[in-house]
C-alpha cells in the first residue's frame, strides 16, 4: 500500500491512497547497517515525499522513550533538522542513526530555507531546492519537511505528531538562548546521537578556499569562463600562465627522470666494460697472467723432463765439459 501510494504520488497523481501512506503500518522498518532492505520490498525504492504533499497525520499522544525502545506497532516519528549543505557522509550517518534509534522508526528530515539560514548562520553553497532534493533521495529519510524552523518548540512537535527530536547532545546556542533544544530535552522528547567526526560542510569549504587557485584553474581547463567563476581578466591570465608553467615543470621533471634512468644504464654499461671487474679488465688480467707464465724460469723439478713431453722418452743426460772415454775393443 505504501509502495503504491508513493509511486502514484511520485507521478503527480491525486489519490486517496495518500491517507493510507501516513496511517498504514510500515511494511519495512527501513534500511539499517546490519540488515539492508530489498529494493523490491522496501518503500525507499523511490524518493521520500515532502510534508506538503502528505495529509496531516492522525492525532495521538507521543510515545514515551521506554515504549519506543521496546518497539511499537505504529512507527515512532523522529525529527532531525539541519542545513544539510553540500550533503556528505556525516549527514547520511546522522540520518542513519536516527533511523536506527528505535525498532520501528519513521524519520522526518527538517531542512531550513536559504533566507532563514542566511539570517542565522550565513550563505550556503547549495540552494534550498538542492538541499531539499539531497534529503529527498536519502535512503534513511521517510519524509522531508521544507522551510523548517530554526528553533524547535513543543507546539511544532505536536503539530507534526513528532515523538522525538534526534540530534547530537551538544547544546546549540542561538542568540540569547543557550540551547535551542532545551525545552524539548526537559519534556523528555529528545534522543541524543553521536556526531560524526572528521567531516563537516565547514571543513569542505575550508579545503576549497585553501586550494582556491587550484580549483579555479581546474574549472578554467574544463571550459568554465572567468565570468562563470567570478574572477577578473588579470586573474584568469595569471592562472593560465601558472597552468602552463606547471605543465612545463611536469614535463621537465619527467625528462629529468628519463635522463637519470638512461645515465644509470650508460654508467652501468661503462663499468661493465672498463671497471675493475669488467670484461675488459678480465681480458687484460688474463693476458697479464699468461705473459708472466711465459717469462717465469722453470722449477728444478721440471728441468730433467723430456722437452717433447713423451712419457716413454728417456731422460736427458746432463751436459759434461769432457767427452766420454771410448769403450775397449
Amino acid at each position: 500500500q505504501i509502495m503504491t501510494a508513493r509511486k502514484r504520488l511520485h507521478c503527480g497523481e491525486n489519490t486517496d491512497d495518500l491517507e493510507r501512506l501516513s496511517n498504514a503500518k510500515r511494511v519495512c522498518r527501513g534500511p539499517s547497517v546490519s540488515q539492508p532492505c530489498s529494493s523490491m520490498t522496501c518503500p525507499k525504492s523511490i524518493a521520500a515525499p515532502f510534508t506538503s504533499q502528505l495529509p496531516p497525520p492522525e492525532k495521538r499522544r507521543p510515545f514515551s522513550l521506554e515504549e519506543a525502545k521496546d518497539g511499537t506497532d505504529e512507527p515512532v516519528r523522529v525529527y532531525l533538522d539541519g542545513i544539510f549543505d553540500m550533503f556528505h557522509y556525516g549527514h547520511a550517518e546522522a540520518l542513519m542513526k536516527a533511523k536506527n534509534a528505535f525498532p520501528n522508526t519513521y524519520v522526518i528530515a527538517g531542512v531550513c530555507s536559504d533566507e532563514l539560514t542566511r539570517q542565522n548562520k550565513g550563505i550556503t553553497v547549495f540552494t534550498e531546492e538542492d538541499r531539499y532534493r539531497s534529503l529527498n533521495h536519502c535512503r534513511y529519510v521517510d519524509e522531508v519537511l521544507t522551510d523548517a524552523p530554526w528553533c524547535v518548540t513543543l507546539d511544532f512537535l505536536d503539530e507534526h505528531q513528532i515523538d522525538f527530536v534526534v540530534q547530537n547532545s551538544a547544546p546549540y546556542k542561538h542568540g540569547d538562548t543557550a540551547d535551542v533544544y532545551h525545552k524539548v530535552k526537559e519534556a523528555k522528547r529528545f534522543h541524543a546521537i553521536e556526531r560524526t567526526q572528521g567531516i563537516s560542510t565547514s571543513d569542505i569549504i575550508a579545503k576549497i578556499v585553501r586550494n582556491y587557485d587550484g580549483y579555479v584553474s581546474r574549472n578554467l581547463e574544463r571550459g568554465y569562463s572567468a565570468r562563470d567563476l567570478n574572477i577578473g581578466f588579470m586573474k584568469e591570465k595569471e592562472l593560465q600562465v601558472k597552468n602552463k608553467m606547471n605543465k612545463v615543470k611536469e614535463k621537465s621533471h619527467e625528462f629529468a627522470l628519463r635522463m637519470e634512468e638512461r645515465s644509470k644504464d650508460v654508467i652501468g654499461g661503462f663499468l661493465g666494460l672498463f671497471g675493475r671487474d669488467g670484461r675488459i679488465g678480465e681480458f687484460l688480467n688474463d693476458k697479464k697472467e699468461r705473459f708472466k707464465r711465459a717469462f717465469t724460469s722453470p722449477s728444478p723439478s721440471t728441468e730433467n723432463q723430456n722437452p717433447l713431453g713423451h712419457p716413454n722418452s728417456p731422460p736427458l743426460l746432463p751436459r759434461s765439459s769432457t767427452p766420454p772415454s771410448p769403450s775397449p775393443s
